[in-house]
């Protein structure tokens, strides 16, 4: 679909560039599994393809790391094999009593000759004219957690920070590599480099800032640096709130940020446009805790306009938190997307 002379590819692009758009730009997000039926059902679609069309949605994520196909290892083990192992970041991991560097070499570390993108590349090339976010989500703070499992992790930023960074590193060091092949197969299919870890509570990060800017903060640059030398945007996902680092992020050379959880603290649309407006661009912010779940379709159209009106022009309308939940109902996803393309 083209308006006034710009389809959603083209739009999207431009939003993020902070150049002059004559609309925000819409991403429906990515619903839960139990929800894409009820969705169905209300607008009478019967593929995911179809709804998004009909919603007018301008972007598409079409990630490598989410095909089944795309780690290909011999005995059939995950990139890291730890969601068959484990139920959650809190559970003690494989790396969970390794207190020096030599232990590392134990671990059975993914390998980038298992890639194979022929799966990830062929969606993308179907991707028509819409914005194409792509790239290894890169979870690196949840998959070393994972390795530690959560309370090992954090406690070892105090009592083995050489461990922690040496874990950091094999992990990011797998992702940039993994990365590098992936743009090469996929060359000019992918717009925007769309990558997410969640570092923030309801009240602030969940590390100290200190510890993100030791641990987390050069990885991020070292994946932007590498999208940027593609031509690619970087769209950086994180839940909670992350207001304090946003300076670093924007330092750091990130172009976008999603989902601004807008009840977490100083993530609402009116402090994000006071103090970054013009900054960096937006993904995000119709609240999913209360107004898309409780508001009815007016009132959801109307929080959709005042977001705009403080965040706009750089902004993507989208919910503050992209797995969208049977809770929220058809219609008044209806009225976010209606109001998004006013």
């Amino acid at each position: 679909m083209r308006e006034n002379g710009l389809n959603s590819r083209e739009l999207v692009r431009t939003i993020i560039d902070r150049k002059p758009a004559l609309r925000c730009g819409f991403w429906l997000g990515n619903p839960h599994p139990d929800t894409w039926p009820l969705y169905h059902r209300y607008f009478g679609t019967k593929n995911e393809e179809e709804l998004r069309r009909k919603l007018g949605d301008d972007f598409r994520w079409i990630t490598p790391q989410y095909f089944d196909s795309t780690y290909r290892h011999p005995q059939g083990k995950g990139i890291f094999d730890l969601h068959k192992t484990k139920k959650s970041h809190g559970e003690a991991g494989p790396l969970a009593g390794c207190e020096a560097l030599s232990q590392l070499e134990e671990y059975d570390w993914p390998e980038a000759d298992y890639l194979d993108f022929s799966e990830c590349v062929k969606a993308l090339e179907r991707a028509g004219s819409y914005y194409r976010a792509s790239g290894f989500w890169t979870p690196f703070f949840h998959d070393v957690m994972d390795l530690f499992g959560m309370e090992n992790y954090l406690a070892k930023m105090y009592t083995h920070p050489e461990v922690v960074e040496a874990v950091t590193e094999r992990v990011c060091n797998f992702y940039l590599e993994a990365n590098k092949r992936f743009y090469s197969k996929a060359k000019n299919l992918v717009d925007g480099y769309f990558f997410g870890n969640d570092f923030g509570t309801q009240l602030g990060l969940m590390i100290s800032p200190a510890h993100f800017q030791r641990f987390i903060l050069p990885w991020l640059r070292k994946f932007t640096e590498q999208a940027h030398g593609r031509r690619l945007q970087v769209i950086l996902h994180s839940c909670g709130s992350v207001y304090s680092v946003i300076p670093s992020l924007i330092e750091a050379g990130v172009d976008c940020l999603h989902p601004l959880q807008a009840r977490a603290q100083n993530m609402d649309a009116q402090t994000l446009a006071k103090d970054f407006k013009g900054k960096i661009a937006f993904l995000g912010g119709i609240d999913t805790q209360v107004i898309l779940v409780n508001a009815s379709a007016e009132e959801v159209k109307a929080e959709v306009r005042r977001v705009k009106e403080l965040l706009g022009p750089d902004l993507i309308v989208s919910p503050s938190h992209e797995a969208l939940l049977p809770n929220i109902p058809p219609q008044n996803i209806a009225a976010m997307s209606e109001a998004a393309h006013e």
